[in-house]
């Protein structure tokens, strides 16, 4: 029994005081006065769960603007794409007038949840821990697996660029190679720059430093030495470094809402649609402004190999003994050095055990 009508039992049939009842049941009399209220007008339907929601919210959208953001979610979830319903700079997805001042970003951004076709379980995109500054500062590479309509398996090779987002190269092939690796990178130079350095798993077809010594380079390798390129390997996929986030995920989710291409050529001519999409017209969440990946490849500055950004303060530490004797920690900032007090000695030094 419920101890609302444990309370109407005991103030109507039992003829106990409310205050009383309030007592011994550890509720306020103003509850109990509601709920003879509820009963006496709706009888048991009292007893019955009820809504805790206001009747009106003054910070509520109006519905035009909900049925509007919930259209552009279903649309963009239906391309692929985490579905974000910020148009494009200087574009408009729909007949409303793109001048019109619209709803704020956190209210577009997180509709709400009964309208919100987004999975249950879509885990908010990482965050970057050291994000580079400048474009090519670091070129991220990685492969991910496709099936096409016969059941053949093809692998998906994509270079990103780490600053900007930019989708460098989306290619698909039967199987990625050391020297597939080599020619979509060198491509991929041709048209943009050399970078900075490069970010990639310990796979073979990236690195043979894990072959136990029994190799040399491979032929990424020996074009990343050739070029002066800084090379940054890991153990696990570059989006597992906690440094940025990769770009294979969403080719798939694009690939998902697209007929499943029959030949390897339809599956590179969808890729294709996709970086266009993704490059130039997608606005991207964790860019400036919402900025496309395009707009800020073209504006940051470009690092290259010769660009040094390792630049930082350097500590010596020498031995020194109790009486200062022998050279003192220094500490060195592109200045002449700065000595440090050696360390006064022990006024109880530990007593040396007798003989």
């Amino acid at each position: 029994m419920s101890k609302a009508r444990l309370v109407i039992t005991a103030v109507l049939v039992e003829g106990r005081s409310q205050s009383q009842v309030a007592r011994d049941y550890a509720v306020s009399q103003g509850w109990i006065s509601r709920l003879i209220k509820q009963y006496t007008l709706e009888g048991d339907a009292a007893f019955q769960p009820r809504s805790r929601r206001p009747r009106t919210s003054p910070r509520r959208l109006p519905q035009d603007t909900i049925d509007l953001i919930v259209e552009l979610r279903y649309t963009l979830s239906s391309k692929g794409p985490t579905p974000d319903p910020t148009p494009s700079p200087g574009t408009c997805t729909t007949t409303t007038d793109c001048t019109s001042p619209g709803p704020r970003s956190a209210a577009t951004s997180t509709p709400p949840a009964w309208s919100n076709p987004a999975p249950k379980n879509a885990r908010s995109r990482p965050t970057s821990a050291s994000p580079p500054h400048n474009a090519g500062e670091r070129w991220q590479a990685d492969f991910t697996h496709w099936r096409l309509a016969g059941g053949t398996d093809i692998e998906i090779l994509c270079w990103l660029d780490d600053c900007s987002r930019l989708a460098l190269s989306v290619t698909a092939h039967r199987r990625v190679t050391g020297p597939l690796v080599v020619e979509q990178f060198t491509k991929a130079i041709a048209q943009h720059a050399i970078p900075y350095s490069t970010l990639t798993d310990n796979g073979m077809v990236f690195t043979t430093r894990l072959a136990g010594g029994k190799v040399g380079r491979n032929g990424f390798e020996a074009e990343l030495h050739r070029h002066g390129i800084h090379q940054i390997n890991s153990p696990q996929p570059p989006h597992h470094l906690r440094k940025s986030r990769t770009l294979p995920p969403s080719p798939q989710k694009w690939l998902t809402s697209q007929p499943r291409a029959n030949t390897l050529a339809a599956l590179q001519t969808q890729l294709n649609a996709f970086a266009a999409e993704y490059n130039h017209r997608r606005p991207h969440r964790s860019l400036l402004h919402r900025a496309t990946p395009a707009v800020i490849y073209t504006s940051r500055p470009k690092a290259d190999p010769a660009t040094r950004i390792d630049t930082h303060n350097r500590v010596r530490a020498d031995r020194v003994d109790q009486a200062g004797a022998g050279h003192p920690a220094r500490q060195r900032t592109s200045s002449p050095h700065r000595h440090r007090t050696p360390p006064p000695p022990n006024p109880r030094p530990n007593p040396r055990p007798g003989p």
